[in-house]
């Protein structure tokens, strides 16, 4: 079709340039399957362009299905779809043409952003711009306007593509990219579909010029300012578990970044350009493409398997796209680690050169303002030097080689460099960067076991509050896996638990940074926990410790802690660390999750576990050292699995093993007695208004020393206030007003939650009924403890949080939980229809169902056994949580012949992790294999369900 304009098809030359059959078929398909005129029907029109689409996609699928790499399938995409819009275009023209005669101004439809780069995926977005003249007249262009929208946009928007569209004059275009830099980058990559050759070349000479003559400092700054915030804000890491492969870090667009920086700095984006101009060597060109083809193979696999754009590796699915990508391990660890390892060392690749060549272009504009080349601008840089240090140069803020054998000739300064980068906080310079990723292989079992360079990684370990830095650029260098080999093999390590959000490398680092912040006293909880350190013999040793802590992961993450030491050992003796250090680091690596596992799991308020905590730590210098370590492994996994109540369960735990460190048995007897005492006499002096002393006096005698061990005056006074209100039932009501529950519901703001005291007449299946009572309210637990007094009155104390966290706020959470309560226990009424109900309610406000839900990978397990040390029998849960799941598990409990002395709930990432303290409800009765094994299996079955009306 010749028209006024010459519009002509850019498509055609950019198949013949490519020169591949896959792109020439999808021409001769669209010539056979396309023959729609301005006479044929729309329905028609759409038949043929739906079955065209159809069949390419499919043809699309089979490719990647066979093998191709991820530039071949996105580029044939990209053809597939510029055929579809140029047949769209011809006919909108025809249609204009015998409607209004010839169009009053050319116009050309233009391919940006990604769709510019030739780089569609299956679900990429289509962004294309209708671009005019610079002198229009509105009233003469709406129509054509018109047209073409009616003629390409909506066909296309009847095909579920998803179009991104714009309307711009030559003008209009440069006057928007002044104002953001977001359509800056869009239009750098601005391609011709279909339209007037003669208007796209004036405006790409027109916006070449003004890019060209831009500021390109200030363009830089912003590239870089825009790129920190980006990786910052997708997880500030190659490693995260769950990866973003478009925006994440090391992906898609920081090598769309590199191209953009270098099309406004170098007038050509392209890394032959990059390699031409000596910023980039073919080698890593070479890498560059292949890392960049193996991501959007990933993507192109992502979104053949998705119904809408998704970009994030989840863990659901990384099995399924291991297997389609080629990886046919049937372990699916296995599997998925093998491909994470691939995706990490390629994403790093991308994420490594694209910031060195960010720096490199960043700091190239210095040069041509003053006709200096880029060598001119290293070396003015060193004419400014302060100091010459063992081969290397320190200059204001950086660090560079004097010469490029300074590696060869003392091979121990690869480590040695990393300390002056400590000592005299400096960044490495883009040379001795290159220099030192050519010479990482002379890091050799000589290297690691060399005394001095050991001797410099300790002294890296021991600035209190700094190390995290220069320990990642070690990692980020490839130098820290080299001297540590052990550490290498955890690199890009899959961490198949559901609260992880890192690989084990990453995680590791984590800690190490959370140390710092701990040694800075950066952050709520870090004060105390500095000041336990500074308590041991040798506060840094934690860098260590941490250093080498799950190590033993590389042989899986079952037992690591065991195989931590023997892994760990080696290390610490090539380090040059002392019998009496290592003996310390080897007994916290085998020991490194007891502590949380003790305050998760048990009752802290029994003296019994911290008396049997304290005999597995053994001295106040691991103690301390465990203490703070826990904090930083947890606080390093997530940065929301430490709160203020995991806190405060973890300090009175580390206080009373202490306590229990620092005292004789018969010492601790004493002082516990001595409290009680004095805890009395506090609450006699305050003269209680209506309560007599004959009541406080029955309150501490009917109760066992261990209830004032970790409950202060306010807490005992509220108690016996509210046994007192549960007495005066007795002579003002009827028999059955007496049983009706005292209840205190308090907000504690400052740890976040809600703390719900219930005081009762002791009866069997009483917690079951509190939990559904709380159920129905809408609140979640996270713990519970119960106390029953010589007379049968029960305290139970329950701490609650609102369903999206914190302290309740909703005022009728209270009534319905009163309410309920007392239908549960004076009437005996089943909350499970309740429960249902309000579950029911939830799944509909959130979309909570089965197919739009994702879950935490984590194994539905139960453990039910006697623990000798606590002389308790302890039921524990692990499952996926649902509501009403804690009522389910007690009511079972229940059910089975057992009451529940103590719980402790938690919930991390939709995962439940439950621990009960069980006891027979019958006097005498023994807990044994005929009934632990019959609640097992009743609790299996339970668990073995994500949903309450499958399990219900």
């Amino acid at each position: 079709m010749k028209l006024r304009y010459g519009y002509a098809s850019v498509t055609k030359r950019l198949i013949n340039s490519l020169q591949d059959p896959l792109f020439r078929r999808i021409r001769l398909h669209a010539e056979k399957r396309l023959d729609f005129t301005p006479d044929t029907p729309p329905g028609e029109r759409l038949r043929q362009l739906k079955e065209y689409l159809r069949l390419e996609q499919e043809m699309l699928h089979r490719y990647h299905e066979k093998g191709d790499g991820g530039l071949r399938v996105a580029k044939a995409r990209t053809i597939m779809i510029d055929i579809l819009i140029e047949y769209l275009f011809k006919n909108a023209l025809a249609i204009y043409e015998r409607k209004f005669g010839p169009p009053p101004y050319p116009v050309a439809m233009l391919a940006l952003g990604g769709y510019g780069r030739a780089e569609l995926c299956p679900l990429s977005d289509i962004d294309v711009m209708f671009l005019y003249p610079k002198k229009v007249k509105p009233d003469l262009l709406k129509p054509l306007q018109e047209v073409l929208t009616d003629q390409i946009l909506y066909p296309m928007w009847d095909l579920n593509l998803k179009i991104g569209h714009s309307s711009r004059t030559v003008k209009e275009a440069i006057t928007e990219a002044k104002a953001d830099q977001q359509t800056l980058n869009a239009l750098l990559e601005a391609r011709l579909i279909y339209g007037s050759k003669e208007l796209y070349d004036e405006f790409e000479k027109t916006y070449r010029r003004y890019y060209r003559r831009a500021d390109h400092r200030a363009y830089a700054k912003e590239r870089l300012e825009d790129q920190a915030a980006r990786r910052e804000k997708y997880g500030g890491s190659v490693f995260l578990q769950e990866p973003d492969i478009k925006n994440g870090v090391g992906g898609l667009r920081d090598y769309q970044n590199i191209l953009w920086m270098a099309e406004v700095r170098l007038g050509k984006g392209s890394l032959d350009t990059l390699v031409e101009k000596k910023f980039l060597g073919d080698q890593e060109r070479k890498h560059l493409i292949q890392a960049y083809d193996f991501l959007l193979r990933v993507r192109n696999e992502v979104h053949f398997n998705s119904k809408r754009p998704n970009d994030q590796l989840s863990l659901e699915a990384q099995p399924g796209i291991a297997w389609a990508l080629g990886y046919k391990q049937r372990d699916i660890f296995r599997r998925v680690e093998a491909f994470m390892q691939d995706y990490y060392r390629h994403a790093n690749r991308i994420y490594q050169l694209s910031k060195l060549l960010e720096q490199r272009l960043a700091l190239s504009e210095l040069g041509p303002s003053r006709g200096y080349s880029f060598q001119a601008v290293i070396d003015s840089r060193r004419i400014d030097r302060q100091k010459e240090l063992d081969g290397f140069l320190i200059s204001p803020k950086q660090l560079s080689s004097q010469d490029k054998d300074v590696f060869i000739q003392d091979p121990t300064r690869m480590i040695r460099m990393f300390r002056y980068l400590q000592q005299y906080d400096l960044e490495p310079d883009l040379d001795l960067r290159v220099l030192l990723s050519q010479s990482i292989h002379m890091i050799d079992a000589k290297l690691m076991h060399n005394e001095s360079a050991n001797r410099t990684f300790r002294s890296i370990l021991q600035t209190r509050g700094n190390v995290y830095p220069t320990l990642l650029l070690m990692h980020e260098s490839g130098v820290l896996g080299r001297f540590i080999p052990e550490f290498g093999d955890i690199t890009c390590l899959v961490q198949h638990e559901f609260y992880h959000r890192y690989t084990a490398d990453i995680h590791t680092l984590s800690c190490i940074r959370k140390l710092d912040e701990v040694f800075r006293e950066d952050g709520v909880y870090t004060p105390k926990y500095h000041q336990a350190l500074l308590k041991t013999e040798t506060p840094a040793l934690l860098y260590l410790i941490l250093l080498v802590h799950d190590l033993g992961k590389s042989d899986g993450i079952q037992s690591h802690c065991i195989n931590g030491v023997r892994v760990a050992e080696p290390i610490l003796k090539r380090l040059g660390i002392d019998e009496k250090r290592r003996k310390i680091i080897l007994t916290i690596v085998e020991n490194h999750l007891e502590m949380a596992r003790f305050w998760q799991r048990h009752d802290i308020d029994d003296p019994i576990t911290a008396a049997r905590f304290a005999d597995i730590v053994g001295d106040e210098d691991t103690l301390r050292y465990l203490y703070v370590h826990t904090y930083c492994d947890a606080a390093g996994t997530a940065s929301s699995l430490w709160n203020s109540y995991k806190d405060s369960l973890h300090e009175s735990l580390f206080r009373a093993a202490l306590e229990n460190l620092h005292h004789e048995p018969d010492a601790m007897v004493k002082r516990r007695r001595e409290r009680k005492s004095m805890i009395y006499r506090e609450i006699i002096e305050r003269r209680l208004q209506g309560i007599e002393k004959d009541q406080i006096d029955a309150h501490f005698n009917l109760l066992p020393e261990r209830y004032f061990i970790h409950n202060d005056a306010d807490d005992i006074i509220l108690h016996i206030r509210m046994v007192h209100e549960l007495l005066k039932t007795i002579s003002e009501a009827d028999s059955i007003g007496s049983l009706v529950p005292v209840v205190d519901w308090n907000n504690d703001e400052d740890q976040g939650l809600t703390v719900v005291n219930v005081v009762t007449w002791d009866r069997a299946g009483l917690f079951y009924k509190l939990a559904g009572a709380l159920t129905v309210a809408g609140v979640n637990i996270l713990s519970t403890k119960a106390i029953s007094r010589n007379d049968h009155i029960t305290i139970d104390t329950f701490y609650v949080v609102a369903p999206d966290g914190g302290v309740v706020q909703d005022s009728k959470a209270e009534v319905n939980f009163r309410n309920h309560l007392e239908q549960a226990l004076l009437h005996n009424v089943d909350l499970m229809p309740a429960i249902k109900e309000q579950a029911h309610k939830l799944a509909t406000q959130f979309g909570a169902t089965k197919t739009n839900r994702l879950r935490a990978p984590i194994p539905a397990k139960v453990e039910v056994y006697h623990e000798l040390s606590l002389k308790r029998t302890i039921v524990e849960v692990q499952a996926n949580d649902h509501l009403g799941l804690l009522y389910q598990l007690a009511y079972a409990i229940f059910k089975h012949g057992y009451d529940i002395g103590f719980a402790r709930i938690s919930t991390e990432r939709g995962a439940a992790l439950d621990t009960f303290y069980i006891e027979p409800t019958r006097p005498m009765a023994i807990s044994n294999a005929d009934t632990l094994v019959p609640l097992r299996d009743e609790i299996e079955r339970i668990i073995a369900h994500d949903e309450f009306e499958a399990a219900g």
